[in-house]
């Protein structure tokens, strides 16, 4: 397996595996499965295993913790906190106080069932606390040894900065994918600046950006029906957009998903992208986009077939800008 480095030397397999659809948003899960899964991730060297407290809620942790038991050695475990959600699965908003960030980090430790979490992300920020308050907060748990290396998701470049100086990050977390271009307009640049590894959450727009298609946001208990890109006349012309990739993924010889990663791979060697799977035929699938290197006249009909203003559709609902990550 190929690896990649982030900030702060922390190395990781070139690919890893999102986790949240397992347990909660995308549809009916199967852990049976789900946990054949991870292991046959960790069999293939894909050892960068990424989960948060409020998938489930709290579900996805202890089945990853579940998956990686007697493995931890052949895991890079990173999770998040920060989106806060009560027993019943209610969503209570985004917290970053210190206090909230010291308890979620020990209650993840012992869902995880180990002594330490190598990457830990503050999923969202939370604009009632100073961030420096938060992060100072987080530099505690790695001066405590309970966590090594921290990140942030869906953070500006200001906000990340700022992170940055209160204890050096290691990575970003956001959505990229060949529809969804935000970090390019400065998230990625700061990071670059700052030495900052980015980690490309729904490299697979979602599902939308493979030979799946037709039937991914359409199943049972998937929130991907909320979404405005999946539904009406924006899921219509937004297929148009996968039709056109899919002429060049035929022209390669490879699926719609391995071009879709190809992609996110070949815009830089600090990005990773995580694409999440609960089923290992299209695990095996994604890991195949490894081995499939695009020209730069390659990337650019890629960038020409799916131009960034004519994706249609906001990224999430109302319901679930502030809450969701995947």
């Amino acid at each position: 397996m190929k690896e990649r480095t982030l900030g702060q030397g922390l190395k990781v397999s070139a690919q890893g595996l999102g986790c949240m659809g397992m347990s909660e948003f995308y549809g009916v899960g199967d852990d049976v499965e789900s946990l054949a899964t991870i292991h046959e991730a960790l069999d293939l060297g894909v050892s960068f295993i990424d989960t948060a407290d409020m998938y489930g809620p709290y579900k996805n942790e202890v089945l990853v913790g579940k998956a990686i038991a007697g493995r931890r050695d052949e895991v890079v475990l990173a999770t998040k906190f920060g989106n806060q959600r009560g027993d019943d699965g209610s969503f209570l908003g985004v917290n970053g106080k210190p206090e909230y960030v010291l308890k979620s980090c020990d209650d993840s430790l012992k869902r995880l069932g180990v002594d330490y979490i190598d990457l830990y992300y503050q999923h969202r920020v939370d604009r009632t606390v100073p961030i420096e308050e938060t992060w100072g907060a987080m530099k505690s748990l790695v001066e405590a040894g309970k966590v090594r290396h921290l990140g942030i998701s869906e953070a500006s470049p200001q906000t990340i900065e700022k992170a940055h100086a209160v204890h050096p990050m290691s990575a970003v977390q956001s959505e990229y994918s060949l529809w969804t271009r935000d970090p390019e307009d400065g998230v990625l640049a700061m990071c670059r600046k700052l030495g900052i590894g980015f980690v490309a959450y729904s490299p697979l727009g979602r599902g939308f950006l493979t030979n799946d298609v037709d039937s991914v946001g359409t199943g049972e208990k998937d929130f991907r029906k909320m979404y405005p890109r999946f539904s009406g006349e924006a899921r219509d012309e937004n297929k148009k957009l996968v039709m056109a990739m899919d002429q060049i993924a035929s022209e390669k010889g490879v699926t719609l998903a391995q071009l879709s990663l190809a992609w996110v791979l070949a815009k830089g060697d600090d990005i990773v992208p995580i694409p999440g799977t609960k089923r290992r035929k299209w695990l095996r699938e994604n890991v195949g986009a490894l081995d499939v290197v695009l020209t730069t006249d390659e990337v650019a009909a890629l960038e020409a077939a799916v131009p960034r203003d004519k994706v249609v559709g906001d990224r999430y609902s109302a319901l679930s800008a502030t809450t969701l990550n995947g």
